[in-house]
């Protein structure tokens, strides 16, 4: 099997609930070095790597609203707590001697760097990996839409979705076993079809880019290499 990267620059998406662990609340510092670890055997490879996590195992925005409280405020919340998830990650690939930059769409500078596209790039050049924090920086937008605007932004060749499932379904295959799981789909398979991979707007933006993505399971081991190795793991989502 070769060992040659497919993929020279790529954005990992992590769900901010895949940090919880077997937790039911915010980092489980065991989860939080697996990730650490996984995203290093990549970066080993030479391949150029930014990250978008999520927020939801701290605050999530929608959750919020649907409780009362406005919006804005909510999602602005939310977006903080994708500022924390960040700054972990970081730590952990810091403690593994992985140059780690994080740039935040709220400015931040105590903690963060801004966002600003072409230095996300030069660090990219210099083999550091550049985590994207607290999403856009604007309310009503989620973190996959976000992941694929930086992606886009970064001229990333494919987003890769590590989250809780090992692909997308025809149906929630926690709800059904008769769910059957698509190895590749387009992206008007998707929009049509209302699977619930990503928010519309962001497999709109992606089908608009043809910015490749690829659905898989963070927490079986290597996936992530294996992935960027171009092996046919998860979902991949194309223009077919």
């Amino acid at each position: 099997m070769s060992k040659e990267p497919k993929f020279e620059r790529i954005l990992i998406k992590l769900s901010g609930e895949a940090l919880m662990g077997n937790q039911g609340f915010g980092i489980e510092p065991e989860m939080i070095h697996y990730v650490a670890s996984e995203i290093e055997k990549v970066y080993r490879l030479n391949v150029q790597i930014s990250i978008v996590v999520g927020g939801g195992n701290i605050f999530r925005g929608i959750a919020g609203s649907s409780a009362g409280m406005d919006r804005t405020s909510a999602d602005n919340m939310g977006m903080l707590a994708t500022v924390i998830n960040s700054l972990a990650i970081c730590d952990a690939l810091e403690k593994r001697d992985v140059q780690t930059r994080v740039q935040s769409a709220i400015r931040m500078d105590k903690v963060a760097e801004p966002f600003i596209r072409r230095k996300a790039i030069r660090h990219l050049e210099k083999g550091r990996v550049v985590i994207f924090a607290a999403g856009t920086g604007n309310p009503y937008f989620t973190t996959d839409t976000a992941a694929v605007l930086r992606a886009h932004e970064t001229r990333a060749q494919i987003l890769f979705k590590a989250t809780q499932v090992d692909g997308v379904y025809d149906k929630d295959p926690q709800v059904y076993d008769a769910a059957v799981m698509f190895d590749e789909l387009s992206y008007m398979g998707v929009i049509e079809k209302q699977l619930h991979v990503m928010d519309m707007t962001a497999i709109s933006l992606a089908m608009e880019h043809d910015l490749p993505l690829q659905v898989f399971d963070l927490h079986k081991k290597d996936n992530i290499y294996r992935a960027v190795l171009g092996q046919a793991i998860g979902t991949r989502i194309y223009n077919k």
